[in-house]
């Protein structure tokens, strides 16, 4: 996990090997800039820009929209032939794109455990005022169902 991002990154540098990284994928699958821009519902420039490493300012959805469109050309090859990186690409659509129709059946979750999303959005919907009225309910209803449980509540922590 990244704690700070240092002030002094090379982004220029970096957004310009991304760019040019981008552009030998799109001529590994004989590509145009045209061509993948229009697979990826953006402008050729957009395309051009962003290989040129002058995409600093690109908005994530015209990134995103060329790496699903990169990652569903890929697919047309046998897998064995693309590097690591090249076939972590290929999952690329499964873990950013929910599927089309019910927008709330299968998103992936957010925290490793779905009742803590669901605790982190209660808490953030309320107002500040009554933010530690919640936890301190929440702080009794665990201490009641720890208690409960047949064993000593230090030991039912422990073991939660």
């Amino acid at each position: 996990m990244i704690e700070h991002l240092d002030p002094n990154f090379d982004w220029r540098g970096w957004m310009r090997a991304f760019g040019k990284q981008e552009r030998r994928i799109r001529e590994f699958l004989g590509l145009s800039q045209e061509q993948l821009a229009r697979l990826a519902g953006v402008s050729q420039g957009a395309v051009s820009r962003l290989e040129a490493g002058r995409g600093l300012a690109t908005p994530l959805l015209v990134v995103l929209k060329l790496k699903l469109a990169v990652a569903r050309a890929l697919r047309a090859f046998d897998p064995a032939l693309l590097s690591d990186d090249l076939r972590r690409v290929l999952e690329l659509p499964e873990t950013i794109s929910p599927p089309v129709g019910d927008v709330n059946a299968h998103l992936a979750p957010v925290a490793s455990d779905p009742n803590l999303e669901v605790l982190v959005r209660l808490y953030r919907e309320l107002p500040e005022r009554q933010r530690q009225r919640f936890v301190a309910v929440v702080r009794a209803t665990a201490s009641a169902l720890m208690s409960g449980s047949g064993m000593p509540a230090a030991q039912a922590k422990q073991e939660a």
